[in-house]
């Protein structure tokens, strides 16, 4: 029987659960929704964030893996090219950012890898040497496109000749270069070949290819065609470049001295 003597005081005192219940109805609607939000908001980022992790660690290799345009293998059988001629030059140099380096008898020597920003180096090297310089000896196995077109774009406007001698490496994006020259000169033993363009050679920084694939595929296209443009505009044959679309990032077509004077690529060999 509830009495005067043992009914509960009609107060905020209780049971830690009278207390929580009290709190929460002096809370505001606004607020309650708000916190709401957030928490779904977290939540569904934290499930986006594993559901993407265990994509990128079940995606096919051939989605996931960067080719090194580095000293790759000779071209597979039914790829065709010449086996690749022997190279003088140690891989780790070449594996180095570009170095430019002048020599006696107008030759600026590039060695190593065309890097971002090469272009600008190339271009303050040409200004500062002003009209000494007037062969460019390359010896490198690529890298950034859109620098090895600029650099062939000067090489073109100042009318510089190219070289690639015997021992030397001239692939991927390098023979870009080496197509601008008004004379361009190789060795019969020079090593000279392309491969595909792929995002790693488009980019200053490594790039996740799930993410990208789109626009990667892209600029690619944009990239041949603007390669297109530059071989013809040097006189060489564009269809050159078939053998670049052709062959994976993973391996060189590499081209035989009968290309290279079918192609107009080589205009004259050097000798021996």
């Amino acid at each position: 029987m509830k009495t005067e003597a043992n009914a509960r005081p009609a107060t905020d005192a209780g049971p830690f659960y009278r207390h929580l219940l009290s709190g929460l109805a002096k809370i505001e609607d606004g607020a309650i929704l708000r916190f709401a939000f957030f928490a779904l908001l977290a939540g569904t980022i934290g499930v986006l964030y594993v559901d993407f992790r265990e994509l990128s660690a079940n995606a096919p290799a051939a989605l996931t893996y960067t080719p090194q345009p580095i000293l790759p293998p000779t071209s597979t059988q039914d790829g065709g090219g010449r086996p690749r001629p022997a190279l003088t030059t140690p891989p780790e140099l070449l594996d180095e950012p570009l170095r430019i380096e002048l020599e006696g008898g107008g030759v600026l020597r590039l060695t190593g890898t065309i890097d971002p920003g090469a272009a600008k180096r190339f271009e303050h090297e040409i200004d500062t040497r002003g009209e000494y310089v007037s062969t460019v000896l390359l010896d490198s196995p690529g890298g950034a496109v859109d620098d090895a077109l600029e650099m062939g774009r000067l090489i073109g406007e100042k009318g510089l000749h190219t070289r690639v001698p015997d021992g030397a490496l001239c692939a991927s994006s390098c023979p870009i270069v080496f197509a601008s020259g008004q004379v361009r000169e190789a060795g019969r033993e020079a090593a000279i070949g392309v491969h595909q363009i792929y995002a790693a050679a488009l980019n200053a920084s490594p790039v996740d290819a799930l993410s990208v694939a789109g626009v990667a595929m892209a600029d690619a296209q944009t990239a041949t065609a603007a390669i297109t443009r530059r071989l013809t505009e040097a006189g060489v044959d564009p269809a050159m470049w078939l053998h670049a679309l052709e062959t994976p990032p993973d391996r060189l077509y590499y081209f035989s001295p009968e290309e290279l004077e079918r192609y107009r690529l080589v205009t004259q060999w050097a000798e021996n």
